[in-house]
C-alpha cells in the first residue's frame, strides 16, 4: 500500500514551473489523502491554468504512478501573493497574440447541442477532418471540458508538447486538435471551479501555437451552462451549427442553445439533424427510429436550413489508420459530410 511519505518522496524533485522553487519548500501540498493505491492531491501553484500547469500536471501524475499509485486525482489552487513574492515572483509577462485577434482570417464555428447524446462531437470531429480535405487550414478546440471524447475520436494517442509558455497542437487528418483531454492522465479526475475553467479556455486561445487557420470548430458542452456562455462571450464573432436528432425532446432543447447564440451575437449557419433514420443495407429501406420532424421545426424556430440529416450508421473500421468516429471522403455518411464543410465553405466566404 502506497503511503503518504511516499507519495511526497515521489514528487520531492518537482519545481514549481514559474518560481523554480520546489514544491514541497513552497508548502505546495494542501491535501493528501490515499486510498486503496487511488492518489488525491491538491496542489498551490504560483500560475494555475497555464500551459506551465498541464506540464507541471503529467510530471505529477507520471512521477506518483512510478512510485505505485493506480491513479492519480490532481486539484490547482493559486498560492498566496506574499508567498509568490516571498520567493521572487514576477509579474506576468506581456500576453502574445491571441487567436482571438485573427478573426480577419479565421472563421469559428461553434458546435453546440441542448443536450448530451446527440452526436455533436462526431458532427464536430467529421466537419473538420472534411473541411481539411477540401484544402482549408482547420483546427478543432475540444471545449467540451468535462466530458472532452475528440482525441479518442479522432484515434489520437500523442500528447501535444510544451516548449516554455507555448502548447503546440497534434495534427491528426490535417486537423490541429486541442483538448483538455490531452492534459488529464488515463481519465484522472480534475476539479476545476468557474474562473478557472475560464482561464483555461482563454489559454486555448492564447497560449497554443496555432497555424495561420482558415476555420476554428469549437466543439462546445451541450446546454446553456457557464462553459458554453463564456465561450459565446470570448468569441466577438463566430458561426454556429446546432446538431440534434429528429426527437422532439432534443430539437426542443436545442432551440435554447440557438437562441443563445442569437442573444450573443453569433449566425446560425443551419441545423444537422443526427440520427435522422437507420437505412438497411439489405433492402435500402429506412426507418426512423427516433421519429421525424425535430430538425425542421428547430431549422424553422431559429429561422435557419438544415445543412444535413444524417443516418444512424458508423465508420468502416481500418486497422491501419484508427479513428473511430472518422468517416472516409467516399463513405456514404462521409460524403455528406463532405457536403456540410463545402455549404459552411459557401456560407462563410468572405
Amino acid at each position: 500500500m502506497l503511503t503518504e511519505q511516499q507519495v511526497l518522496e515521489a514528487i520531492r524533485p518537482i519545481k514549481d514551473p514559474h518560481l523554480g522553487k520546489l514544491l514541497l519548500d513552497l508548502d505546495a501540498v494542501k491535501e493528501l489523502k490515499i486510498k486503496e493505491n487511488l492518489v488525491s492531491l491538491k496542489l498551490a501553484i504560483a500560475e494555475p491554468g497555464t500551459a506551465e500547469q498541464m506540464q507541471l500536471q503529467q510530471e505529477v501524475v507520471n512521477a506518483i504512478k512510478t512510485a505505485g499509485a493506480e491513479s492519480v486525482g490532481l486539484r490547482f489552487e493559486k498560492l498566496p501573493e506574499e508567498v509568490i513574492a516571498q520567493h521572487g515572483g514576477q509579474a506576468e509577462q506581456e500576453a502574445p497574440e491571441s487567436l482571438l485577434d485573427r478573426t480577419d482570417r479565421t472563421t469559428f464555428i461553434a458546435v453546440t447541442s441542448g443536450k448530451g447524446g446527440v452526436g455533436k462531437s462526431t458532427v464536430s470531429v467529421n466537419l473538420a477532418t472534411s473541411l481539411a480535405r477540401q484544402g482549408k487550414k482547420v483546427g478543432i478546440i475540444d471545449a467540451d471540458i468535462y466530458g472532452f471524447s475528440v482525441p479518442d475520436m479522432m484515434g489520437i494517442e500523442e500528447r501535444p508538447k510544451v516548449v516554455g509558455q507555448r502548447i503546440y497542437p497534434v495534427t491528426r487528418f490535417d486537423v490541429q486538435v486541442i483538448s483538455m483531454g490531452f492534459f488529464v492522465e488515463d481519465n484522472s479526475p480534475i476539479i476545476w471551479r468557474g474562473p478557472m475553467l475560464g482561464k483555461m479556455l482563454n489559454n486555448f486561445f492564447s497560449e497554443v501555437e496555432w497555424d495561420d487557420l482558415d476555420y476554428l470548430i469549437l466543439d462546445l458542452p451541450p446546454g446553456t451552462g457557464d462553459v458554453a456562455l463564456d465561450v459565446h462571450s470570448m468569441l466577438p464573432t463566430s458561426k454556429e451549427i446546432v446538431v440534434t436528432t429528429p426527437h422532439a425532446t432534443a430539437a426542443f432543447v436545442a432551440a435554447r442553445a440557438g437562441a443563445m447564440a442569437l442573444k450573443t451575437d453569433h449566425e446560425i449557419l443551419g441545423v444537422v439533424e443526427n440520427m435522422a433514420y437507420f437505412e438497411s443495407k439489405l433492402t435500402g429501406e429506412k426507418e426512423y427510429v427516433f421519429g421525424t420532424g425535430g430538425g425542421q421545426k428547430l431549422a424553422e424556430e431559429l429561422e435557419t436550413d438544415i445543412l444535413a440529416q444524417i443516418p444512424l450508421g458508423q465508420p468502416d473500421f481500418d486497422e491501419e489508420v484508427f479513428a473511430p468516429s472518422v468517416y472516409d471522403a467516399d463513405h456514404p455518411i462521409g460524403k455528406i459530410y463532405m457536403d456540410i464543410a463545402q455549404q459552411v465553405i459557401d456560407k462563410t466566404a468572405k
